[in-house]
């Protein structure tokens, strides 16, 4: 598209609430009214589920076109039965072209007003023919350097032209294929995890004494005195009569060791307190995307994959 001396930007929208975005993101990208335009077929029944479909076919009947939409409305909303159109929604440039058929203006129908903003005629009539299938067609006229800018505002959301396939989407996103001139480039993007580490409390250890009380018990060697009697025979040798005596005794003390058991306090034990670094390693993941590239081949072509260092042909 880039290559092109037009100044007049065509998309086509199977939606017309995406229509709607994107002419509401062309106006705020500074683009008037005068340079927008926008054709639809309508119809008497609008689509209550469809937000986009309700403003264009309610406009017919007099629903409450505008309600929560920007773009078509600010632009100025022309409905009704156009001669050699029908039943349509047209607004901005192409409402008033409209219009002016309306009024006896010599203007063959969409193509007619198409090839007044400089569209070829060959183009002009396929974009009737996707005008009659039900589609809204979008135009912006004098676009002068931003020819590509108004144009990528329109493909993403939805937009595609004659030479360019149908843009397909979900939920949010959407993916198109467009034709591929000599020496052009797709980066293909992917989604990368990084980690990153804090310090954070997980609680903390306390040290400190407790007194607790336990028997003990130590063996001590002690000494003590015995008295002993030895009893010797004599073979009956003769003593006076005043050998016995009344009353004799011998008296021996007997001593013995008392253990007293005293206590001492001493040092058994010390206890160095600090903290310490401990290396390990943690899994961590999630969900990332990337892209990767489709190659789909029309016809007999060659293609010649250097990633994949195969060269194949269709037969």
């Amino acid at each position: 598209m880039a290559a092109t001396k037009r100044t007049t930007v065509i998309g086509v929208f199977e939606d017309h609430a995406r229509a709607d975005r994107a002419i509401e993101e062309l106006r705020q990208a500074g683009f008037s009214s005068d340079q927008i335009g926008v054709a639809a077929r309508s119809s008497d029944t609008a689509t209550a589920t469809d937000k986009g479909s309700h403003v264009i076919g309610g406009a017919v009947t007099g629903a409450a076109a505008g309600a929560g939409v920007g773009g078509l409305v600010a632009l100025g909303i022309l409905a009704g039965v156009i001669p050699g159109i029908g039943p349509a929604i047209a607004a901005g440039t192409l409402g008033v072209i409209l219009a002016n058929a309306a009024g006896g203006a010599a203007i063959a129908g969409l193509a007619g007003a198409l090839i007044g903003l400089g569209i070829p005629e060959d183009e002009a009539t396929h974009y009737e023919g996707e005008f009659k299938a039900g589609r809204t067609i979008v135009t912006v006229k004098d676009t002068g350097t931003r020819y590509d800018e108004v144009w990528n505002i329109l493909h993403r959301n939805g937009a595609y032209n004659k030479h360019t396939a149908k843009s397909t989407s979900s939920v949010g996103y959407t993916t198109a294929s467009t034709r591929a001139e000599s020496g052009q480039k797709m980066q293909l993007h992917e989604e990368q995890l990084h980690a990153q580490k804090q310090n954070v409390p997980v609680g903390e250890v306390r040290v400190r004494k407790e007194v607790i009380t336990e028997n003990k018990t130590i063996d001590v060697p002690v000494t003590r005195e015995e008295v002993v009697i030895e009893r010797h025979a004599v073979n009956n040798r003769t003593a006076s009569a005043s050998s016995i005596r009344p009353g004799e005794e011998i008296r021996i003390p007997v001593t013995e060791e008392q253990v007293n058991v005293t206590k001492d306090t001493v040092v058994k034990e010390e206890v160095n307190v600090g903290k310490r670094q401990v290396q390990g390693t943690e899994k961590v993941g999630g969900t990332v995307r990337k892209e990767q590239v489709k190659v789909e081949r029309q016809g007999n072509v060659a293609v010649d994959d250097a990633r994949a260092k195969t060269k194949s042909s269709k037969p």
